[in-house]
């Protein structure tokens, strides 16, 4: 998930390491209605080019993969690579990948970016860079779509209204109003502005 500007990703992959999921991200409830939430707000495509992170086991990736002709999914955590990968494995135009946020985003241009439970494990520098990264690389209207928990825990740096204010904050972003605080987390979508 992320490198110097976060916990560590051996952190990370040592959670993956005792269990596969360690946030529940396949069966809890709250964790099916947030990814549900989450793909409505992304809309139903087809996307030309998507790229999400932060993508865990690939929970939220196997649902975005039939929306988009290409699809590339970061996480920190080789274990959670490997396994969203292997949930990837039918659907070749969709890959997985080991990377640390900032330092590893890639050049784009995308249509669709998701940030999923992973903005608030980054310290103000980071989720700026992210936050200009993503104004860079989504293409005019290109659709930001970020959800993140509202609660609190002792690794993150930030909260998920400090995530949107932060967002919100790009000129070159435009909240669409489509987001909303839930029960229990916090859905923002923006677009590139043309």
């Amino acid at each position: 998930m992320t490198g110097a500007a976060g916990p560590r990703p051996d952190a990370f992959e040592a959670r993956y390491r005792a269990h596969p999921d360690p946030w529940d991200t396949l069966t809890a409830p709250y964790e099916v209605a947030k990814r549900r939430d989450a793909l409505e707000a992304c809309g139903p495509g087809p996307f030309a080019r998507a790229c999400e992170l932060g993508a865990g086991v690939g929970a939220l990736t196997a649902g975005l993969a039939p929306r988009c002709a290409q699809l590339l999914a970061l996480d920190a955590a080789p274990t959670a690579v490997a396994a969203a990968q292997a949930r990837l494995a039918p659907l070749p135009h969709a890959h997985a990948r080991v990377a640390s946020i900032p330092a590893d985003l890639p050049p784009g241009p995308f249509d669709l970016v998701v940030a999923s439970e992973v903005l608030y494990y980054l310290d103000a520098d980071a989720l700026e860079a992210v936050a200009a990264w993503a104004a860079r690389v989504l293409t005019p209207g290109g659709r930001l779509v970020a959800v993140h928990w509202t609660g609190t825990a002792d690794d993150l740096r930030t909260d998920a209204a400090t995530v949107a204010a932060t967002l919100r904050a790009r000129p070159d972003l435009r909240d669409t109003g489509a987001g909303d605080v839930l029960d229990g987390y916090r859905l923002d979508v923006l677009e590139r502005r043309p």
